[in-house]
């Protein structure tokens, strides 16, 4: 973790249950770093901005057996994904390292853990302790899906407003200019707001070219939405973090998601999937 993201040893944890829990396991993990003094404010900084994911489960089951019918799809959207985010992560490395800034962590001792800083888990306070992790799981898992549902209300109420249409108006130059049919607009906005919605509308829309629905759900999945923004905004408030960082990441990582995939689709035969 120090050579390649300049960040502590204990960033590896953040990185690989943000890749196998998806979002945003990562910031909430980073977040509780800060908390608790493991990382310093700017470490905390460059790892929020690569640490949190979208899932494997999310990637393969969902999009690529789930809506692609097809798993080597997931296989490429996960690996691009991955790529994307060490990518990040590797540039992030500079992130406020000037000399200016101070970006050694806070010393931890042994002794500070013990005298009520950490809980450490004995028989005696087992039950108080898995308790407490099984609560701050659900407030995690509620939140996740209460930020779901409220923007697929948003969506639907744009849509049904005729607000979504005209701005897929306003947004349809800059898809072809990437030579990417106006058909993929509405879907594209939904999937910048909320993933799920965006992807599975994406996948449904019929093409010869399917790698272009592939990059384009590559590029969402990298983002996130602006609904898992809102969830990171909401983690990373109470312990004070900045969200500059992830949002300057997500837009890396989408970028480089979707090249990723393309260089893929095009110069590996396993995956030419265009009729």
């Amino acid at each position: 973790m120090k050579p390649i993201f300049n960040v502590p040893g204990a960033g590896a944890y953040a990185f690989i249950m943000g890749i196998i829990s998806g979002y945003p396991i990562g910031a909430k993990i980073v977040s509780d770093f800060k908390s608790q003094n493991i990382c310093s404010e700017i470490e905390c900084e460059r790892l929020l901005a690569f640490t949190n994911n979208s899932g494997p489960l999310f990637i393969i089951g969902t999009i690529g057996s789930s809506l692609f019918y097809d798993t080597r799809i997931g296989i490429l959207l996960l690996v691009t994904h991955i790529l994307a985010c060490i990518t990040v992560g590797f540039l992030f490395r500079w992130w406020k390292a000037s000399p200016q800034y101070n970006s050694n962590p806070p010393k931890i001792y042994l002794d500070k853990y013990t005298n009520g800083n950490t809980q450490l888990a004995k028989l005696s306070n087992l039950g108080e302790i898995l308790a407490a992790s099984i609560m701050n799981a659900v407030h995690t898992v509620v939140l996740i899906g209460g930020f779901v549902v409220l923007f697929s209300v948003i969506i639907s109420i744009l849509e049904n407003s005729r607000i979504l249409p005209i701005m897929s108006l306003a947004i349809s130059p800059i898809l072809n200019f990437f030579g990417i049919s106006a058909n993929y607009t509405s879907g594209f906005i939904t999937g910048l707001m909320e993933l799920t919605n965006g992807v599975n509308a994406i996948a449904s829309i019929p093409a010869q070219k399917i790698s272009i629905n592939i990059i384009l759900c590559s590029f969402l999945i990298g983002f996130g939405g602006i609904s898992v923004l809102l969830q990171v905004l909401s983690i990373t408030s109470k312990s004070k973090l900045s969200i500059k960082p992830y949002i300057y990441g997500k837009l890396l990582q989408s970028s480089f998601s979707a090249l990723y995939t393309f260089l893929i689709l095009e110069h590996f035969m396993f995956f030419r999937l265009d009729l």
